[in-house]
């Protein structure tokens, strides 16, 4: 269920290209999301899927298991309905989970935060591809390989987050007339909150025609993206 601003920038991209042959990090939003109160966005909680790694720290996201899957999808459910079945856009929220908590059957987390981001940017009204990197050929150095998946969808531009700018080497971009363009969103309005919270919260609180519009305007802020071919 990811943060606002990551959506953001998937919705802005014309492909999705999932990660799931890179080690599994515990630290990291992989499996698990920041939700807030719907009265008082500061009043958080973390919502986590109960991992268990059979490889042990060097596991890859694909291989990441459920801990009592049948457990973990009735307490997700009811901490979402606790959070948000007030809100006058729950039943919406409601039917988008559904799918998600279905996911909860495959017993893998990265199932479950893929289907939770896919049926989020459905909701959106994306039009984009999604591809999985475990089925693309790609070299094995952090910026080189993320610059031989953008080169299998045929992009032109590479969106790169605050985060990922702190280490990424643009040269093999570069190398394959790929430019690196930095997404930042704004730091007024609905995105300050949106750096570290769940979209939920905004789907929530907003409703998703109000959340699209801000997707929309975003987007369309970065015009110097080509289309991928």
């Amino acid at each position: 269920m990811p943060r606002l601003t990551t959506l953001a920038k998937l919705f802005a991209a014309d492909h999705w290209i999932v990660l799931d042959d890179v080690q599994f990090a515990r630290r990291d939003y992989q499996h698990r999301a920041r939700l807030a109160a719907l009265d008082n966005p500061g009043r958080e909680q973390w919502l986590t899927v109960p991992t268990h790694l059979p490889q042990g720290r060097p596991t890859l996201i694909r291989n990441a298991l459920i801990n009592d899957p049948d457990w973990a999808r009735r307490r997700i459910a009811g901490i979402l309905r606790q959070r948000y079945g007030t809100s006058p856009h729950w039943p919406v929220l409601a039917a988008v989970m559904a799918p998600v908590l279905d996911a909860f059957d495959t017993g893998r987390t990265a199932t479950v935060a893929e289907v939770s981001t896919r049926v989020l940017l459905d909701l959106m009204g994306w039009k984009g591809r999604i591809l999985t990197s475990s089925r693309l050929s790609a070299r094995s150095g952090r910026s080189e390989r993320l610059a031989d998946l953008a080169v299998t969808t045929g992009a032109r531009s590479y969106l790169c987050g605050t985060g990922g700018m702190a280490y990424l080497d643009e040269a093999p971009f570069a190398a394959q007339d790929i430019t690196v363009t930095l997404f930042r969103p704004p730091a007024t309005g609905i995105w300050p909150s949106g750096r570290r919270l769940s979209v939920l919260w905004a789907l929530a609180t907003f409703g998703p025609q109000a959340v699209v519009a801000h997707l929309q305007a975003l987007a369309s802020a970065h015009t110097l993206l080509v289309p991928a071919a």
